[in-house]
Parts: structure tokens; C-alpha cells; sequence
């Protein structure tokens, strides 16, 4: 296991990031004593999804996302449907 002081960490944070993304981890020291441990990140695993899943997430998902001026204009149609022109 490898040691880097906090000072380190200042002057040396590419080569700390180089040696995390090679799956090294560190212990980090202050003041002469080990605080804490500095590791790598596992890498997330993709959700698998089977072919009979897929129709129905298209279905799902929206087209295509609507413009706030639309939303708006759509949000007072459907006002004027449901209340009457009376609401402002």
C-alpha cells in the first residue's frame, strides 16, 4: 500500500490521479498518523436489458421533449377546455 501526505495531495494530484486509474489505493497521512484511505472507484456494471423488454421502454420514453413556451400553451388550452375562458 502506498503513503501520501496531505501536502501531497496539493503538489502531486496527477500522479495520485494516474496511479487511481491504475487501481492503486493510498493511505493518507497527517500529522504522522494514517486519517483516512484514498481508493479507486469500481466501475458500475451497464444494465442489461433483454430484447423483449425493448418495445415496451420505446413506448415508454418520450419522443421528444417539449419546449417550456409549448408546455405552457398546451397547460392553457387545456384550462380553457376544462374551466372556460374565465381563468386568466
Amino acid at each position: 500500500m502506498n503513503y501520501i501526505t496531505v501536502t501531497e495531495l496539493r503538489t502531486k494530484s496527477s500522479k495520485l490521479i494516474k496511479s487511481l486509474l491504475k487501481g492503486e489505493d493510498f493511505s493518507l497521512i497527517y500529522r504522522s498518523k494514517v486519517v483516512g484511505r484514498i481508493k479507486p472507484i469500481q466501475n458500475e456494471e451497464k444494465l442489461i436489458v433483454s430484447d423483449k423488454i425493448v418495445p415496451y421502454l420505446a413506448k415508454i420514453s418520450p419522443k421528444k421533449h417539449k419546449k417550456p413556451e409549448s408546455r405552457a400553451k398546451i397547460y392553457k388550452q387545456h384550462l380553457n377546455e376544462k374551466y372556460g375562458k374565465s381563468v386568466s
